[in-house]
C-alpha cells in the first residue's frame, strides 16, 4: 500500500464515520505544484482517541498535540486533530492545544501559506484560508499571519523558509524575511539534532548553493555554523583559486551537489577547507603567496568538534572528518608509493573522496589531472591487488620468537608494505621477508 491509498482510506473512514478529514499541509502543497509528496498529512475534526479507535493499528506519536501515526501495510500516514496552539515556551512546541471543529481555526496554527492548503481527496477540491495558492503561483515563502510571531511560537520555522524557498526557487517575501533576519541568533534554542536534520536536508535536497547564500542572507548562517561564516572574505592565491575567496569557493562546489547526493559528502564539501581563516597567512613580499599551513589538520579537529556539537552518529563523524583530513592528499597521487596509493584508495566510501576532490577542481582550477589519475589506477588494477590476501600472521612472528608488542607489529606493517608495493606475491617470500627483518 501506497502513503496516498493509505490517505485516502483514512479519510475516506473518518468521513463515513461523520468526521471532516482533508490532506493537509506539504502534500497538497507538492501535488498543486506537480511533484510527488514524499509523506501525507491528514487533518480532522476526528479526536485522538477517535482515530485511535478506528484504526486500532495506530500510534500515539504526538498525542499532547493531537497527532497520531497510522501505520498498515508498510504505509504511514499522521493524522492531526484541528486544534489552536497557546504558548511556546520552549521556543519550539506549543505549551498547550485547544481542539476545535474548524479546519479554518486550525490553519493559522501552522508555517506558511504554501503548508496552510487542505485537499479533498475525493475531489481534490482545495481549500485555501491564508491565499497560499496566490502564493504558489507567484513562488512566495509568506509566513502564516505575523511572521514575527510564527518564528518566535518556533525557531526552527527559520531555517525551513529558508530551506522551502531554495528547495522550490520562491522568494522569501519581505516581512518574513525581515522577521527571520530580527530572530536569527534564537535559532540556537533548537536542539542540535533538529537543526542538523535541517542542514542536512539543505545539503541534499539540490539547491545547496542558493540555500547556504539564504541562510547568510538571513543571519541563521552565523549563528548555526558560525565556523562556515568566517570563510567569507578570506582570500585565497589565485594561481590556485581564481575564483575567489574560501566562501566563493565552497559555495561554487555546493552548487554540483546533485539532488539526493550522500549527506557525509555534503558535509565534507562544506567543512574542507573550514581550517583556512584560522590558519591564513598573508604573502609576504615578491615571490611569496597566501598560505594555509596546517589548514587540513585544523579543519579535521574543527569538522569534528562540529559534528559532535550537531550530534551526528560517530560513523557519520568519522566519515567527514576523515573527508576533511584527506582531501589535499590528490595533489601527491603521482608521487606516492604503490603501497601509499593503495591504502589511500581503500579508506572507506573512498568514492566520496574522490567526488569531494572532483568538485574542488571544478570550482577552483579545473584541472582533473589527479582524479583521472586515480580513476585509471582503479580501473587498471585488479581489487585483489589493492587488498591482497595477508601473507604473514601473527602466529607466523610468534613461531618465529617474536614476542606480541610494538616490533610485532612494525614487522607486520612492513610486510604488508613490501607487499602492496609488488616485491612479493606469495607466502613463501613473505616469510622470508619477515625472517630477515627480525633478523636485522
Amino acid at each position: 500500500m501506497t502513503a496516498r491509498e493509505l490517505a485516502d482510506r483514512i479519510c475516506g473512514t473518518l468521513r463515513s464515520s461523520g468526521h471532516q478529514a482533508y490532506l493537509v499541509g506539504g502534500c497538497v502543497r507538492d501535488l498543486l505544484l506537480g511533484r510527488d509528496p514524499s509523506d501525507y498529512d491528514i487533518s480532522t475534526d476526528a479526536r485522538p482517541e477517535r482515530v485511535q479507535e478506528l484504526f486500532p493499528r495506530s500510534l500515539s506519536v504526538g498525542a499532547k498535540f493531537g497527532v497520531i501515526l497510522v501505520v498498515e501495510a508498510g504505509a504511514e500516514v499522521e493524522v492531526a486533530t484541528f486544534r489552536s496552539d497557546m504558548g511556546y515556551s520552549d521556543g519550539r512546541h506549543p505549551d498547550h492545544v485547544a481542539y476545535t471543529d474548524s479546519a479554518q481555526e486550525d490553519v493559522p496554527r501552522r508555517d506558511f501559506t504554501i503548508n496552510g492548503l487542505l485537499m479533498d481527496p475525493a475531489t481534490g477540491e482545495v481549500f485555501d484560508f491564508v491565499e497560499g495558492r496566490a502564493d504558489l503561483r507567484a513562488g512566495i515563502v509568506r509566513a502564516i499571519g505575523d511572521p514575527r510571531s510564527r518564528f518566535s511560537e518556533d525557531k526552527l520555522r527559520m531555517m525551513r523558509a529558508v530551506r522551502f524557498a531554495a528547495r522550490f526557487d520562491f522568494q522569501i517575501e519581505s516581512q518574513t524575511l525581515a522577521a527571520a533576519q530580527g530572530l536569527a541568533a534564537q535559532v540556537s534554542q533548537v536542539s542540535p539534532e533538529r537543526i542538523r536534520e535541517e542542514l542536512t536536508k539543505l545539503l541534499t535536497e539540490g539547491a545547496a548553493r542558493r540555500g547556504f547564500e539564504l541562510l547568510d542572507e538571513t543571519g541563521l548562517l552565523e549563528a548555526v555554523l558560525p565556523d562556515v561564516a568566517r570563510t567569507k572574505g578570506v582570500q585565497q592565491p589565485p594561481q590556485f583559486h581564481p575564483e575567489g575567496d574560501v566562501w566563493i569557493h565552497t559555495r561554487m562546489m555546493l552548487e554540483k551537489l546533485p539532488p539526493n547526493c550522500s549527506p557525509t559528502l555534503a558535509w565534507g564539501v562544506l567543512l574542507h577547507d573550514v581550517g583556512k581563516p584560522a590558519t591564513f597567512a598573508p604573502a609576504a613580499g615578491p615571490g611569496t603567496r597566501i598560505r594555509f599551513d596546517g589548514h587540513v589538520e585544523v579543519g579535521a579537529r574543527m569538522a569534528e568538534r562540529i559534528c559532535r556539537e550537531l550530534r551526528f552518529s560517530n560513523d557519520d563523524t568519522e566519515q567527514i572528518e576523515t573527508l576533511v583530513a584527506n582531501h589535499l592528499r590528490f595533489k601527491d597521487v603521482h608521487e606516492m608509493r604503490q603501497a601509499t596509493l593503495k591504502r589511500f584508495v581503500r579508506l572507506p566510501m573512498f568514492e566520496e573522496h574522490l567526488e569531494l576532490h572532483r568538485l574542488d577542481c571544478l570550482a577552483s582550477h579545473g584541472s582533473l589531472e589527479a582524479y583521472d589519475f586515480v580513476q585509471q589506477f582503479l580501473a587498471m588494477t585488479p581489487p585483489e591487488l589493492v587488498r591482497p590476501p595477508r601473507l604473514v600472521t601473527g602466529d607466523d612472528l610468534k613461531e618465529m620468537g617474536i614476542r606480541p608488542g610494538p616490533r610485532f607489529k612494525e614487522i607486520l606493517l612492513a610486510v604488508e608494505e613490501a607487499q602492496l608495493d609488488g616485491r612479493f606475491s606469495d607466502r613463501e617470500s613473505a616469510l622470508e621477508f619477515a625472517r630477515s627483518i627480525c633478523q636485522s
